[in-house]
This record gives structure tokens, sequence and C-alpha cells, in this order.
């Protein structure tokens, strides 16, 4: 099945209007719903939404500064399981795509989410942070990908 690089999200200004007045916001949580236009219409296709990038694209359309992928892990990693795994604290842009090309990060795991922090800090925002959700009371939680 396909899977389009989301382009927009539906309902946006809703979305930053109650994260502006201060409420937590679940949204676009298994990517959404994939349509197209249809005339003056939109109508369902047959497709898979990448929910990491769609929560990126949320997150830039909002305005947002930080945005947060939660996983199973606290870190990501490179050599992921080898004798010289090692946990990143923080990287650049500049890194993570090296990172990814390199192959450090497997498809339909971490990859999807690095891809995502990325997309999101190239498009204005500060810093994105993969971790587990167990760790968000810790202010230095996870890996941090930054300008």
């Amino acid at each position: 099945m396909a899977s389009p690089k989301p382009t927009r999200i539906n309902n946006i200004a809703i979305v930053k209007q109650l994260a502006e007045a201060g409420n937590v916001v679940v949204t676009v949580g298994g990517g959404g719903i994939p349509v197209v236009a249809d005339g003056d219409k939109v109508r369902g296709v047959e497709a898979v939404i990448d929910k990491d990038l769609a929560s990126a694209l949320c997150a830039v359309q909002i305005g947002a500064d930080e945005f947060y992928i939660l996983t199973d892990v606290p870190k990501v990693y490179i050599n992921f399981r080898k004798e010289n795994e090692q946990a990143l604290d923080t990287i650049t842009v500049a890194q993570a795509k090296q990172y990814l090309a390199e192959g450090q990060f497997a498809e339909g795991s971490m990859a999807p989410k690095v891809r995502a922090g990325i997309m999101f800090v190239e498009n204005g925002g500060k810093e994105c942070v993969i971790t587990e959700a167990g760790q968000l009371d810790n202010p230095t939680c996870g890996t941090r990908i930054v300008k």
C-alpha cells in the first residue's frame, strides 16, 4: 500500500487554538485518514499516512517550538544492538541525515522518527525530542535533533 508524504492537516486551526489555550491535543494518531481532492470535496484513498511525518507537519503548521516523538526506547542509538552501540544525546540535522544515509536507523522503526524530527527542525522548529513516555519528567530525556 502506498505511503504518501502528508501535505496538509485538516482542521489545523482548531488544533492550534486548543494548544494555544493550554490544552494537550492528541491528533493525527496513526497518521490520519488519507484523502485527495475530488472537485470541491475530498474522498478517502487507500494509503497509509506516516504518523511521524503527519505529526511533524502538524507541529510545523501550528508553529510549535518543540516536537516530541514517543517511542519504546529512551534514546536513539547508532550501531543499535551491536558491541559499539551508542546512545545519542543531541545531534544536528546534518548528523541525523548522515546517520540515515549510513543506514543506522531501521525503516519501519527509528528511521521515520528521525526523518520527522529533521523535517520539523528544518521547517522552523527549535528541537525534536525522541524518547519514551516514561522519561518525559526528565528535562534531559531522549535524543534531541537541533539545527
